[in-house]
């Protein structure tokens, strides 16, 4: 074991808080997926998604490890050789999407021969992330020009968008205003992230006007649950949702201080995704308060490291690469445990590294391992500067003591050349 810990390099704070967040979610998703192992085969045995989710997180950890072993520059180039591979799956699933646990055809695709379910637009995001901060840091005698930044980033950011945006609403806007986020960290020019803000807002108007014009097409068949989800917080008018979101305020009041204890909730079992989207809301009717506000606090302190993480890195890619891929993790919490207390309307976000799912648990091990790989690399550069002032000090002892023998030997020469000198002088004369 000790062995396996000190082959970890990087930020060890990250590896802690990220180990205790996947250890944590064992027993959320163990209780939790109990209505969906009534629903698979009757019995209720919540085992086989245990070890399905052991699974999912041992292979996460592994992809941690092996990513964060890869200099990190490396991903700079990867990105842009892999956004056309991204438009590909991303159009093949808007075709040939398929419906996993009631969830839009257009958000999935199945990998042949596998069998497993992939979500594209986690790994559209991700690869999306690393391309902007890969742009931002480019190194440019002259300042950014707008209609070049127009070509080389901003036409592949809304390429990317438009191919996620008719399935999936909240992932396009969680993408966007982290791009958004970076491009302003980046110092891109604020005049010109207006009219990329504003350009932004102007097209989601035409693709609500040209769904309103064809309202069959399937193209457009999520814009309705859009306007429903938000009609229905901004006015209390019952929706679909409404049933989703009372089981989780119910469970939420069950769990008051200290919660009804692990694997007692009562609302899993009439709480649709209570073990994806909505197991936050399951996490506070078992273990309380208490239990809710520590996850909180262990995703804002991964964001404390992230932050610290990104003022230490070395290059000015690793520092947006940490800010592009970190933040997004964590803002990604905080709208998963605001639909919950219904703060925000449903969006269909999962909570990183604790709620089920292969495609969330993986895509989120990938972003750790760049952002731990980039620690590593700072942590490379101290080591080496570490090394090399103890050579310095090695070299500076044995100068001295060079130093300090040529002085005793000259003393030892002046000694005897008093003791020779006398005696010339008696035979001189």
């Amino acid at each position: 074991m000790k062995r396996l810990i000190g082959n970890l390099k990087g930020d060890k704070g990250i590896w802690s808080f990220v180990a205790l967040l996947a250890l944590f979610s064992f027993m959320p998703v163990l209780s939790a997926s109990s209505n969906l192992a009534y629903i698979g085969h009757g019995t209720g045995n919540t085992l086989g998604y245990l070890v399905k989710h052991l699974a999912h997180i041992g292979c996460g950890f592994f992809i941690v490890y092996y990513i964060h072993k890869v200099p990190y520059h490396y991903f700079r180039s990867i990105s842009k050789w892999l956004l056309p591979v991204v438009w590909l799956v991303l159009a093949i699933t808007m075709i040939k999407g398929t419906v996993i646990g009631g969830a839009n055809a257009s958000r999935w695709i199945q990998i042949p021969l596998v069998g497993i379910s992939f979500q594209p637009s986690a790994f559209a995001a991700l690869v999306l992330f690393v391309f902007v901060a890969r742009y931002l840091s480019k190194t440019r005698e002259n300042p950014i020009d707008f209609v070049e930044s127009l070509k080389e980033l901003w036409l592949p950011v809304f390429i990317t968008l438009i191919f996620i945006l008719p399935s999936n609403f909240s992932t396009t806007a969680l993408i966007f205003s982290m791009i958004l986020m970076l491009a302003f960290i980046g110092r891109y020019p604020m005049k010109y992230l207006a009219i990329i803000i504003g350009t932004g807002i102007l097209f989601l108007g035409f693709f609500i006007l040209i769904s309103k014009a064809f309202p069959d097409a399937k193209f457009f068949n999520r814009v309705a649950t859009w306007e429903s989800r938000i009609e229905s917080f901004s006015t209390n008018k019952p929706d679909e949702d409404d049933y989703q979101i009372e089981k989780a305020k119910i469970a939420i009041a069950s769990g008051k201080i200290y919660g009804l204890g692990p694997g007692k909730s009562v609302q899993k079992n009439f709480l649709p995704q209570s073990s994806s989207d909505f197991i936050y809301a399951i996490i506070v009717e078992e273990y309380g308060l208490i239990g809710g506000l520590g996850v909180l606090s262990l995703y804002l302190l991964l964001l404390f490291r992230f932050v610290i993480a990104s003022h230490k890195a070395n290059t000015l890619f690793g520092k947006l690469v940490v800010i592009g891929l970190g933040f997004p993790m964590i803002f990604q919490a905080m709208i998963n445990m605001a639909v919950a207390v219904e703060l925000l309307p449903v969006t269909g976000q999962t909570l990183p590294l604790i709620s089920s799912g292969g495609t969330s648990i993986w895509m989120t091990c990938i972003a750790l391992g760049i952002i731990i790989g980039v620690t590593k690399k700072e942590e490379e550069i101290t080591q080496e500067l570490k090394e090399a002032a103890k050579r310095e000090e090695a070299l500076q002892k044995l100068i001295d003591r060079e130093l300090e023998e040529e002085f005793v030997l000259e003393e030892d020469y002046s000694i005897q050349d008093k003791a020779v000198n006398p005696m010339q002088a008696v035979l001189n004369k």
